[in-house]
């Protein structure tokens, strides 16, 4: 109520939805308007660093938010997207998360669908159409909807090409080209945050050759593929992933701009709904990407019961069936000490959690130092 009032009431709202990516694609608008001189005001979840800052309050017109899906306050357990007086909605994905307060998929979609129908006839949305979910929950929409996705949509992200600086696409617009983008970002997911921001844009009359100078000049976000470091030929890197989707989403990054190279898994299970037993066969096979898989006990196990828990030896014996190598061990010293012996020069250590993960970071990188 605070951000509504004070921040957001009086200037357009564009908020940023869905279960994955917003982060991500909350910065990179808010610099694609920075470029177009419109001096935007921003909330994002984590540090935008053409910013230097998750937060900023200017004299533009717009004010864009990551529309978080999780419960506004312990007195009110509905979505805060719902308090952003939304104009535009970029909704990029809707899939299972906050197992903590959300009974099942269908609450999920219950949610979204209220996002949706506040979205005002005169407003915008941009509807992410390789999710299933958002294909199927967007005719509930009064506004315009403008689909967009990786080769479908009236938006069309096309010609995907991995770079040596990241990636390439043409953009088409109802089969008419709109020319070719570039990023610094690896990643096919990264396509899609940049096209929903394309998209957006547009809508605000912003020229293509701007969007282009905002995208090619995105610096990311904190803990999203950062590179923590690179010793001895070996990057470690630290990514916020905590999702099946969203872990398979970032191995894949790392192995289609290094085909050639050992990409290790270093994962813990923190968050809600990750440390659940629910998404247990999904990770077994969201690790696919990586060569060797390394995974924490899980944090905060003993506030689950048993049977709601999900079990790292589990989940390691079922890489182990699917012909790739994986350990897990008691504590982040036993997992320093595993990396630092078996890893050599070329090797890429992704590392995966929504939380400090005991300083893992720092402590493989002093390690191989020694």
């Amino acid at each position: 109520e605070t951000v509504k009032e004070l921040f957001i009431r009086g200037k357009q709202s564009i908020v940023v939805a869905g279960t994955h990516g917003k982060t991500t694609t909350t910065a990179m608008l808010s610099w694609i308007l920075e470029v177009a001189g419109r001096k935007p005001s921003f909330l994002v979840g984590g540090i935008a660093e053409n910013f230097g800052s998750s937060f900023q309050l200017a004299d533009g017109p717009d004010f864009v938010i990551e529309g978080d899906e999780y419960d506004t306050a312990f007195f009110d357990k509905g979505p805060k997207f719902l308090h952003y007086l939304p104009r535009i909605v970029l909704l990029k994905n809707i899939e299972f998360d906050h197992a903590d307060i959300y009974a099942d998929l269908e609450a999920i979609k219950t949610a979204f669908r209220r996002l949706i129908n506040i979205v005002p006839r005169s407003g915008l949305i941009v509807a992410g159409i390789d999710s299933p979910v958002v294909k199927e929950l967007i005719p509930a929409a009064f506004s315009r909807v403008a689909t967009a996705g990786i080769g479908i949509g009236e938006w069309q992200a096309t010609k995907i090409e991995t770079t040596a600086g990241g990636m390439a696409f043409d953009v088409l617009r109802s089969d008419s080209s709109t020319g070719r983008f570039a990023i610094p970002l690896p990643g096919a997911f990264n396509v899609q945050n940049a096209l929903g921001a394309i998209i957006v844009g547009r809508e605000l009359e912003i020229p293509d050759e701007v969007i282009r100078r905002a995208l090619s000049t995105f610096k990311s976000v904190k803990r999203r593929l950062e590179i923590r470091g690179e010793v001895n030929g070996i990057v470690v890197y630290d990514d916020f992933a905590h999702h099946p989707t969203a872990v398979h989403a970032t191995l894949r990054a790392v192995r289609e701009r290094h085909p050639d190279a050992r990409v290790w898994a270093v994962f813990e299970p923190r968050s809600q709904t990750c440390r659940r037993r629910i998404f247990e066969q999904a990770f077994v096979e969201s690790f696919d990407p990586a060569d060797t898989i390394v995974i924490a006990r899980v944090y905060g196990a003993s506030h689950l019961a048993p049977a709601e828990t999900l079990s790292p030896d589990r989940v390691a014996e079922g890489i182990q069936a699917r012909g790739k190598r994986a350990f897990t061990f008691a504590s982040t010293d036993e997992i320093v000490s595993f990396v630092a012996n078996e890893a050599r020069s070329g090797d890429h250590v992704v590392i995966m959690s929504n939380g400090g993960f005991d300083n893992i970071h720092n402590k493989l990188l002093e390690r191989l130092r020694r």
